[in-house]
This record gives structure tokens, sequence and C-alpha cells, in this order.
């Protein structure tokens, strides 16, 4: 069965949302990556209740969260395709999936960083 496209605006986008709905619940389910990341991002939501930190802060706090479990799916997509298309290793592909992997580093200090910023003063 061939893959047909929905033109229709208000179908397609549903169709649209619901498979990058479904990606997303894969992610959350199949890779240790995603599942340490989203549970971190739970336990910083509940610290932002807990600490009833301001709108600006769960600003900060949401893109911070959002950033790295976008990075780091985008992270996994690469290693995903790297290991499709030469799944022996190569020298090539481990230099790509370092710099994917370098980019969910620097996604993750920049929460770390964030996190340190909202909940030290919390603290003293």
């Amino acid at each position: 069965m061939a893959f047909q496209k929905d033109n229709t605006f208000v179908t397609g986008r549903l169709k649209s949302m619901t498979y990058a709905f479904n990606g997303a619940v894969k992610l959350i389910k199949t890779e240790h990556s995603i599942m340490v990341q989203f549970s971190l991002g739970i336990i910083m939501t509940i610290a932002g209740f807990y600490f009833h930190i301001s709108q600006t802060e769960w600003l900060c706090q949401t893109l911070a969260i959002g950033l790295v479990l976008s990075v780091e799916g985008l992270n996994t997509a690469v290693e995903k395709i790297a290991d499709f298309i030469h799944p022996d290793y190569s020298k090539r592909i481990g230099f790509i999936k370092d710099i994917a992997a370098g980019a969910v580093f620097f996604a993750a200090m920049t929460a770390i960083a964030i996190g340190l910023i909202i909940y030290i003063p919390k603290f003293v």
C-alpha cells in the first residue's frame, strides 16, 4: 500500500500531529537517554511547583526541558539513520554521531545552567 499524502489543511495537520505524537511516545518508550531526560523534566516540573517559581522561571525551565528533549530526539534520529546506512563501525559515522551527541551536550549544559540560576537562590 503506497503512502498517499493528505493535502487538506485540517486533516493533513491532524495526521501530522498524530505521527509526531506517536514518535514522541516511541522515543520515551524505547530510548534510554530520552527516558532519563524525560524523567528529569518531570522532576524539574515538580520542583517548579514545590518552589513556586515565577512565570519567567517557568518559561525558561519549560524551554530548557523542551530544548533538551528535542535535541536528544534529533540525536537519536541521526544515530538511527547512521546505523541504518552503515551498520558496521566507521570512523566517519562515529564522527557524525559524536557531533550529534555534542549538540545534546550543549543543550543539557544550557538546561543545567538555567536550573542552577532558578533553584540556587531557593536554597540560599
